[in-house]
């Protein structure tokens, strides 16, 4: 697989649903009345239930797995930093852009941050992937 060059960057965008917040919630484990009680969330700062910190970053993983560097890449590490809350019905757009690339390893080192329809950052961090070598069909 061959390095993208720094500068390179995709995106995807997601609207964000109680059901997407469900699946997420009965995947994980985490039933955190936060995330899935009107009545809780109701009595929290927020107001009204907030989505997984954790379901909005994997669309980090949407975009570096499907689009930048794309199939074949390998997770090493990833920084997330928490802004913003993220509800039902926000539309998230979630960015990752190349900053660095290993020339000694096969390590590719991106941006990522997600934001709400608003254009707040929601969510940002680092990702830092193995591009691995594939076998010839």
């Amino acid at each position: 697989m061959k390095a993208p060059p720094v500068g390179a960057s995709a995106h995807i965008t997601r609207t964000v649903d109680d059901a997407m917040i469900a699946s997420f919630a009965a995947l994980s484990g985490d039933t955190n009345p936060m995330h899935l009680s009107r009545d809780f969330a109701s009595r929290t700062r927020y107001r009204r239930p907030v989505a997984h910190g954790m379901l909005t970053a994997s669309l980090i993983s949407t975009v570096i797995g499907t689009r930048l560097p794309g199939p074949g890449c390998i997770w090493v590490s990833q920084t997330l930093n928490f802004r913003r809350p993220v509800f039902s019905g926000d539309t998230i757009t979630t960015t990752a852009t190349v900053t660095d690339i290993d020339e000694q390893r096969p390590f590719v080192t991106l941006s990522t941050q997600c934001a709400n329809q608003r254009g707040e950052c929601v969510l940002d961090g680092e990702a830092v992937v193995l591009l691995e070598e594939l076998a010839a069909p």
